[in-house]
C-alpha cells in the first residue's frame, strides 16, 4: 500500500530584503532618540506607560499602524515579512507602544471582516487617529474554540466580561467576539462603552486590562464561519509575528550581555575571557541563531499564506522554539550581568518579564508543541 506525499513547500527566504533593512533602521532610529532604556523606567510606572508622542512617530508618521492594511483602505500593504522586522526592533527596546494589539491583532481581525463594513476603522487605524484592541484574553491561541464570554442579542447589544486584553487601555475602539443570536460573530464596541480595569501586569511595558460590557452597542463585522476565520487568522497573525518580538528581544540580551562581559574585569581579566562563560555564550548564540530561522520563516509563511497548514504548522514551529530561547536569553543576561542585573535601574529586568509574559501569550510552548503534534501527524503523549 503506498501512501499520497505532502507536497514540499517551497523553500523559505530568510534573508531580508533592502526595504526590510531600510525599515530596520527607520525604526531603530526613532526608538535610539525616543526610547531608550531610561525613558522606559521612567514611564512603565506612570499612569500612562505608553509614549503617545513616540506611537505619533511610529505609527503615524512612518505608517506603522496601516502596516498590514491594505492600500486601498489608507494603509502601507506591506507583508508580514515587514511587520516582523518592526516587531524585532520593538522587541530589542521593549518598546511601550500599542503595535501587536493594535497594528497587528486588531488590524488583522478587521481585515478578515472588511467586506461587512471594518473599512472605515481600517481607515482611521491606518492613518494613526485611533488604535483599536482585539478583546481575547492575552492567552488566548489559534486553534481555540471560539469565545462564550461575551454575549450579544438581536440589537446588537453585548454584555460579558474579557480578562487580560492586551492593549485596550487607551484604544478607541474594540474588536469583540461575541455569541449571537445567530452564533459566533465578532462586533465593533467603542472602547467608552466598557468598563475597563487595569490589573498589574508582569509586564509594565505592555499592560492589561479586563472588559466588562453591560448592553455595549455593537456594530456587526462578521458571522458565522466569517467570524471565526477572522479570529483564527488573527491568532495565528499574532502568534507567529509575536516570534519576531521575542528574537528580538533575545537579540538584545545576547549582544548586551555580550559587551558587558568584554568590559567587566574580575580578578585582574576580563570575565568574558572565563571559559564557562564563553561556552554559555556560545549556547545562547547558536539558540538566538535558530530562533532567528523560525521566526522568518512564520513571517515568511504570513506573507505568502499559499497552504494554511504550512502557515499553521511554521507558526507553531516558531513559538514552540522562539519562546523559551527568549527567556533563556533574558534569565542569562540577568545573572551574567551579576549585581547590576538585579537592580531596577538596570532594564534587564524589563526583558525577562517581557520573556516571561510573551511565553504564555498567544499560545504557550507546550500547546504550541501539541499543535506541532498534530500537524505533523504525531502520535498524541500517553496520559
Amino acid at each position: 500500500m503506498t501512501t499520497a506525499k505532502r507536497p514540499s513547500p517551497a523553500v523559505p527566504d530568510l534573508l531580508y530584503s533592502e526595504v526590510e533593512d531600510d525599515l530596520r533602521a527607520a525604526v531603530r532610529a526613532v526608538l535610539a532618540d525616543r526610547c531608550g532604556p531610561a525613558a522606559v523606567l521612567g514611564r512603565i510606572e506612570t499612569a500612562e506607560p505608553y509614549d503617545p508622542g513616540l506611537w505619533k512617530v511610529l505609527g503615524a508618521d512612518l505608517g506603522l499602524a496601516g502596516l498590514l492594511v491594505p492600500e486601498e483602505y489608507g494603509g502601507q500593504g506591506a507583508s508580514a515579512r515587514e511587520a516582523a522586522v518592526v516587531l524585532e526592533e520593538l522587541g530589542g527596546a521593549v518598546a511601550p507602544t500599542p503595535f501587536l494589539g493594535s497594528a497587528v491583532l486588531a488590524a488583522s481581525a478587521l481585515l478578515g471582516c472588511a467586506e461587512a463594513g471594518a473599512p472605515d476603522l481600517l481607515g482611521r487605524l491606518a492613518a494613526g487617529e485611533v488604535t483599536a484592541a482585539l478583546a481575547v484574553p492575552l492567552t488566548a491561541a489559534p486553534g481555540d474554540a471560539f469565545p462564550q464570554g461575551v454575549r450579544a442579542d438581536a440589537a446588537g447589544r453585548l454584555t460579558g466580561r474579557v480578562t487580560s486584553v492586551v492593549d485596550a487601555l487607551g484604544a478607541a475602539a474594540l474588536v469583540v467576539p461575541a455569541a449571537g443570536p445567530d452564533g459566533p460573530a465578532l462586533y465593533e464596541v467603542a472602547a467608552d462603552a466598557a468598563a475597563l480595569a487595569a490589573p498589574v501586569s508582569l509586564d509594565l511595558t505592555r499592560p492589561l486590562a479586563d472588559l466588562t460590557l453591560d448592553g455595549a452597542p455593537g456594530r456587526l463585522l462578521a458571522a458565522g464561519g466569517a467570524a471565526r476565520a477572522a479570529l483564527e487568522r488573527a491568532l495565528l497573525t499574532g502568534a507567529g509575528l509575536l516570534a519576531s518580538e521575542q528574537l528580538g528581544l533575545a537579540q538584545w540580551c545576547l549582544d548586551e550581555t555580550t559587551g558587558y562581559l568584554k568590559q567587566r574585569h574580575q580578578f585582574g581579566r576580563v570575565v568574558g575571557s572565563f571559559q564557562s562563560l564563553k561556552h554559555r555564550l556560545a549556547d545562547l548564540w547558536l539558540e538566538v541563531v535558530s530562533a532567528r530561522a523560525a521566526a522568518r520563516n512564520a513571517a515568511g509563511a504570513l506573507a505568502a499564506w499559499d497552504d494554511p497548514a504550512e502557515v499553521a504548522l511554521a507558526v507553531a514551529v516558531a513559538q514552540a522554539y522562539v519562546s523559551p530561547a527568549a527567556v533563556h536569553a533574558a534569565e542569562e543576561a540577568v545573572q551574567l550581568h551579576g549585581g547590576i542585573g538585579m537592580t531596577w535601574e538596570h532594564p534587564a529586568h524589563l526583558y525577562l518579564k517581557r520573556a516571561k509574559a510573551d511565553e504564555i501569550a498567544l499560545g504557550t510552548p507546550g500547546r504550541h508543541r501539541r499543535a506541532l503534534a498534530g500537524l505533523v501527524d504525531l502520535p498524541a503523549a500517553a496520559g
